[in-house]
């Protein structure tokens, strides 16, 4: 599947995809992260858009970051989980390609929230969040404050 917002392609990624990005990470926490995306995939084949790696590029093919849905919940949520590479922050590329992905995602048989987390500090992803339609809901996650979007 290839989504395209006004300036970002987004595709979900191949096992192909995701075993050649995991092994260029350098980032161990990251490396890890993206291990056990891949594991999902494997694990869960027929929801690899629940698990996969979404690669964003911009219309001329550069990569510039990747966002993902941390599984599928029975309760008919999901949590998102995104990045833009630093030389490519701060140009509204995550709140384009978090936009697309969290729509698409609301949009699916059984879902009705989006949910993410966020460091208390990183006031830039809050702004995403709120930018998206995301409000707060009061609990605490492992990484900080939670937010979620209902369908």
């Amino acid at each position: 599947m290839i989504f395209e917002t006004n300036r970002l392609k987004i595709h979900i990624a191949s096992r192909e995809e995701m075993e050649a990005h995991i092994a260029k990470e350098t980032d161990e926490e990251m490396k890890k992260a993206y291990k056990e995306m891949l594991q999902g995939c494997i694990d869960y084949p027929d929801q690899w858009a629940w698990y996969a790696m979404w690669m964003i590029e911009k219309k001329d093919g550069t990569h510039i970051g990747d966002l993902c849905f941390k599984g599928f919940g029975a309760d008919g949520s999901v949590e998102i989980g995104y990045g833009i590479n630093e030389e490519f922050q701060g140009n509204g590329y995550a709140t384009e390609a978090v936009e697309m992905a969290v729509n698409w995602a609301l949009e699916q048989p059984g879902i009705k929230r989006v949910e993410a987390e966020t460091d208390p500090d990183n006031k830039a992803s809050q702004r995403i969040l709120e930018k998206c339609g995301f409000q707060p809901n009061g609990t605490m996650g492992e990484e900080g404050p939670r937010f979620e979007k209902l369908r």
